[in-house]
């Protein structure tokens, strides 16, 4: 069996109030809540960016592994807010994790489905026996214009996955969908990105998520009655409600992993947080779909059956643990922490 041996995420204290957003802009905040489904958003402290979130959430996944580091035999950072346009996130991570020398690294970028593009990756080099386990991050502090609509959403966090033998919860299966939708894109030295407002939804989100999900149950015989538990990617707490009634899951098959109310879309993070949330409570033989979505436009969807090896795994704090801890700032502060006030 190959597939997640361990995890580890980290969330940012901070957090910011849709109200709070909303005032500044005159908007209503009732409106807003009501279309996004999201309360409130994680926000980076003024020293956090994607690299140290990945660092912190690699940590907590090695040391809940219990695995000599160096037989980490490669890393993989995927997030659309790399913190250098050229020298590698993944090499940082490496080096503070203690990975040595010896391992195969490299950045993904493929907006909020990177990290679990670095999943398939590690997988298949450990069925290859090229490597022993190797690490898949998906990490992001999302960006998003003063005012715009995906400011209310856009937040930071991230996970780690160590891929390899005897696992937790086993990939049984894998399945790709992937198009060129340009419904979201930023260019290069433009530090916010762009976007085609409901174009978002149609055709690019339902479509890639249904037709990945669609694709991997047809694919590998299965059906929504063999899942215990479903993991769409989050840009709002609409999208993957609606996505998990055209596939014929319950919302309480998906409400364990939908962090997004609490925490806002971490993008790279988003789908992979939700695996870790539900990875927490998850019992042996139980079945997780988790299906990511990146603009431009793919999905990832995968079939993860839970072990017995689970029930020694230390699982705490938990994803929902570590949301309560949170100190609340103003929109001044966020500002300040966003690094949004030019000199």
């Amino acid at each position: 069996m190959i597939g997640i041996v361990s995890y580890g995420s980290y969330i940012p204290k901070y957090r910011i109030r849709v109200e709070e957003i909303a005032r500044v802009w005159g908007e209503d905040a009732k409106k807003i809540r009501g279309g996004l489904g999201v309360h409130e958003k994680s926000v980076p402290d003024v020293d956090e960016d994607a690299a140290t979130i990945a660092v912190e959430a690699a940590r907590e996944a090695i040391a809940r592994a219990k695995i000599d580091p160096r037989d980490v035999g490669a890393v993989f950072v995927g997030s659309e807010s790399h913190p250098y346009a050229v020298k590698p996130t993944a090499t940082i991570v490496g080096e503070a994790v203690g990975l040595g020398n010896e391992y195969f690294s490299a950045d993904l970028e493929f907006a909020c489905k990177a990290g679990t593009a670095g999943m398939q990756i590690c997988y298949a080099m450990v069925k290859s026996d090229m490597i022993k386990y190797g690490l898949a991050i998906g990490s992001d502090t999302s960006q998003a214009r003063p005012g715009d609509a995906l400011e209310y959403a856009a937040a930071a966090g991230g996970a780690a996955f160590v891929i390899g033998k005897n696992p937790i919860a086993e990939i049984e299966a894998t399945y790709s969908f992937t198009s060129d939708t340009p419904d979201f894109w930023r260019r290069d030295l433009q530090p916010y990105p762009s976007h085609g407002g409901r174009f978002t939804g149609l055709p690019a989100y339902f479509r890639h998520v249904t037709s990945a999900a669609k694709g991997l149950m047809d694919k590998y015989g299965y059906n929504a009655d063999d899942f215990d538990y479903a993991v769409f990617h989050m840009p709002n707490a609409k999208f993957p409600v609606r996505a998990a009634r055209m596939l014929g899951f319950s919302t309480e098959k998906i409400s364990q992993g939908l962090v997004v109310r609490a925490i806002g879309n971490t993008y790279s993070g988003s789908s992979l947080l939700g695996l870790c949330a539900t990875l927490d409570v998850a019992e042996p033989d139980e079945r997780i779909l988790l299906v990511s979505f990146g603009s431009g436009a793919g999905s990832d969807a995968f079939a993860i059956r839970v072990t017995d090896r689970i029930t020694d795994f230390p699982r705490s704090p938990t994803v929902w643990e570590k949301i309560e801890r949170k100190v609340y700032v103003d929109y001044a502060i966020y500002l300040k922490h966003r690094r949004k006030i030019k000199a």
